[in-house]
């Protein structure tokens, strides 16, 4: 399928190069298996030979990132919403039942005060970490934070990687197939600093929590 994909933006036309890149960047949030990062990096080679500019793909990449990111956080937002509407009301659903004996509605409360900060700095720099983005999404949805705030973080993020992605296939050249080694030594120590920080404050939580109890 990506050779396929690679073979038709080598004879596109540069406003179909442009949609395309909105569409392969919005569905890689909204369906994350779709590799997205190597088909920018290809139209960052592209421009080098073709009518392409570089801030158009920026753009277009960008924004279909970014609307991928909202569309996932807004209805985990509304989702969250449903299972937390008051944060104390009764509710009937088994699934939301299921979900309250977890995380109690007053729980819950209390992560959003106490993480809302690590929430944003994820949101940023969600582009930047391996195989999370969508999760971030779904959790920036759960976690109830702010929607301009969240936008802008998204845009931040999305704008950064792309124009790592299209600078790298624009100098690598013809070998701008080694993007994804290039990615992965990016993403991996920014990953694992992310997830062991994030282990770390939800392992204190939960400890705290349990004290309390006692």
């Amino acid at each position: 399928m990506l050779e396929s994909a690679i073979f038709w933006l080598l004879h596109a036309d540069p406003f179909a190069v442009y949609v395309f890149l909105f569409l392969i960047a919005f569905l890689e949030n909204v369906v994350p298996p779709i590799p997205g990062d190597i088909p920018v990096a290809f139209v960052g080679y592209l421009i080098y030979s073709s009518q392409l500019t570089f801030a158009a793909a920026l753009l277009w990449a960008s924004l279909g990132s970014t609307t991928g990111f909202m569309v996932i956080y807004m209805l985990s937002k509304h989702l969250g919403i449903k299972l937390y509407a008051t944060g104390h009301t009764e509710v009937q659903h088994r699934f939301s039942k299921s979900i309250h004996r977890f995380f109690p509605p007053s729980d819950m409360v209390l992560l959003r005060h106490k993480f809302a900060a690590h929430g944003y700095l994820a949101v940023l720099a969600n582009r930047f970490l391996l195989g999370s983005r969508a999760v971030i999404s779904v959790m920036a949805g759960l976690m109830h934070l702010k929607t301009p705030l969240v936008l802008l973080a998204a845009l931040i993020s999305s704008l950064a990687w792309n124009v790592m992605l299209l600078y790298s296939g624009f100098f690598l050249g013809s070998n701008w197939q080694d993007i994804g080694g290039y990615v992965a030594v990016y993403t991996l120590p920014v990953s694992i600093i992310f997830v062991v920080g994030l282990g770390f404050s939800l392992w204190k939580f939960f400890r705290e929590r349990k004290r309390k109890l006692e």
